[in-house]
């Protein structure tokens, strides 16, 4: 295991509005303010519909099911990092009987609005997926 404890350099908040695209407007949000790497702490809001990506299988390389559909919902977390500039999210819908996402695609436009938290820090994330020493990988 590792175990990394760095400071929150900002708290960023960004709001988006009705129709904008969320993935293609959090990925500009972070280069117009030149986030690097923040970790995606929370978000509400609602959306006309819904596209993300989930594993199917328990071997590797997963293979991967896509869901797209217009259908409106409300969204109880947006979960992940920005990692370099590289937006990897993961988005929880809900309706009035089930909650249920995945690896957020593009094309999934906002209903009202969506809030979403950012804690930006000072460290690489690609740190983590790479294979070293640990003492490499605290730097």
């Amino acid at each position: 295991m590792l175990v990394v404890r760095k400071p929150i350099k900002d708290m960023i908040i960004i709001r988006l509005n009705p129709g904008d695209d969320v993935l293609a407007t959090l990925t500009e949000a972070a280069k117009q303010n030149d986030i690097k790497n923040a970790v995606i702490v929370s978000a509400f809001g609602s959306t006309q519909n819904h596209h993300f990506h989930v594993v199917t299988t328990p071997d590797l390389p997963p293979v991967d099911a896509f869901v797209k559909e217009e259908k409106a919902s409300d969204i109880i977390s947006i979960t992940g990092a920005i990692i370099n500039g590289r937006v990897h999210a993961h988005i929880t819908h809900s309706d009035t009987e089930i909650a249920y996402g995945g690896h957020l695609e593009p094309g999934v436009r906002v209903l009202t609005f969506l809030n979403i938290f950012l804690a930006e820090v000072d460290f690489d994330f690609n740190k983590f997926d790479s294979i070293g020493k640990i003492e490499e990988l605290r730097g």
